[in-house]
């Protein structure tokens, strides 16, 4: 008889910038490596034989709490991949919201209609999940194994082991990142021993503890991007930079609101995509600013300026401005993000943080020396 452990990855960037992640090869994130750290522990006792990841890099990050401690070889398996989301591929939840409602309804549902160009349907994600799951089985009889896949590939497989699609066992619910499935093997014939068991992480740093999941009651606040006409959007742009200011210095003092208009205009004449509106559904609810060629030869994605209208700040939205400047920064090769931040500016200082910054320098600012943060991707 094989014994399989069902391995989820670790939190990575599309679960923390609420993007769609498929076969874009995100990396982990901070709390993700704490889950591993979490997930090391849980194993250190288990005897493992054999360990499988599927060929994303958050798959094989994760299944480093199993082969490292234990001196495994890391065998890697493709068909253990996550589904391919095709053109819905690294954006975000939002956009595919409003944009793509009945794609985004039909993914939400694992549904048999499901269907993105170039992508894959729930049916092949199954069926090759399957292969994988009594592959390792045959090729390992009275042994453990370990398989590391995702979130949605995983759901697959154990809804396929209970003779259903995916899309009709709603009873599987979301599956916690690290979260482990034990499945007995022996010949053709199956018992599950648990599910989705995500006892090993402490709240804080459990990802659906953390985040709040789409619901009819209460959705989360996702939002898309799209480039911002400076003509059309000036009192857009200006009442941000201002606000800004104002909650920063406490006053207008000092403000020069033409200088900022033009040097964004400067900025989105050289890249018609460096100034780009926050969108909610419909509305504007904030601003990110990139400045696209500058330390371009440094390879330094720089951020001049980020901001959300007062409403909407804590609720989640703000890591998903950064999740932008990362997928688009990433895309132009750039190995990491600056930003400059007031040093008493304390929320903003925290919230940066939170996303993985460090403050490596000081830089001078309109009024006083600032401090340069930054964050690799």
């Amino acid at each position: 008889m094989t014994r399989i452990y069902l391995v989820r990855h670790a939190e990575a960037e599309g679960n923390l910038y609420r993007r769609a992640q498929g076969w874009y090869d995100g990396r982990v994130t901070d709390t993700g490596k704490l889950q591993i750290a979490a997930l090391e522990r849980r194993f250190q006792d288990i005897q493992v034989d054999a360990a499988y990841a599927s060929d994303l890099r958050r798959t094989q990050t994760t299944a480093q709490a199993v082969v490292r401690p234990k001196g495994l070889p890391l065998r890697i398996d493709p068909d253990l991949k996550e589904i391919g989301m095709g053109i819905y591929e690294d954006r975000t939840f939002g956009d595919l919201r409003y944009h793509h409602p009945e794609g985004h309804r039909l993914f939400a549902l694992c549904s048999p209609d499901w269907a993105p160009e170039g992508g894959e349907s729930f049916q092949q994600v199954q069926d090759r999940m399957l292969r994988a799951f009594f592959r390792a089985a045959m090729n390992h009889p009275d042994q453990t194994v370990a398989l590391f896949s995702h979130g949605a590939a995983i759901k697959c497989l154990l809804a396929a082991l209970r003779g259903k699609h995916p899309g009709d066992a709603p009873e599987l619910g979301h599956l916690e990142n690290t979260a482990v499935s034990c499945i007995e093997v022996d010949a053709e014939r199956f018992r599950v021993l648990f599910e989705n068991d995500a006892s090993h992480l402490p709240d804080e740093i459990a990802t659906m503890a953390r985040q709040r999941l789409s619901t009819d009651r209460e959705a989360p606040t996702l939002v898309w991007f799209r480039p911002m006409d400076l003509q059309k959007e000036v009192k857009l742009y200006t009442d941000a930079r201002e606000d800004a200011w104002a909650s920063v210095h406490g006053s207008l003092e000092g403000y020069d609101g033409p200088g900022f208009l033009s040097e964004a205009a400067g900025q989105q004449a050289l890249d018609p995509k460096a100034i780009q509106a926050v969108m909610l559904e419909d509305r504007p609810i904030g601003v990110l600013q990139l400045a696209t060629m500058r330390y371009a030869a440094q390879q330094v994605g720089y951020i001049p300026f980020l901001y959300l209208m007062p409403r909407w700040q804590g609720k989640g939205v703000g890591i998903q401005l950064i999740g932008q400047a990362v997928s688009t920064y990433r895309a132009m090769g750039r190995r990491c993000l600056q930003l400059r931040c007031a040093p008493g500016n304390a929320p903003a200082q925290r919230f940066y943080q939170r996303c993985g910054f460090y403050r490596i320098d000081t830089a001078p600012g309109s009024r006083t020396p600032l401090d340069l943060l930054e964050k690799s991707i």
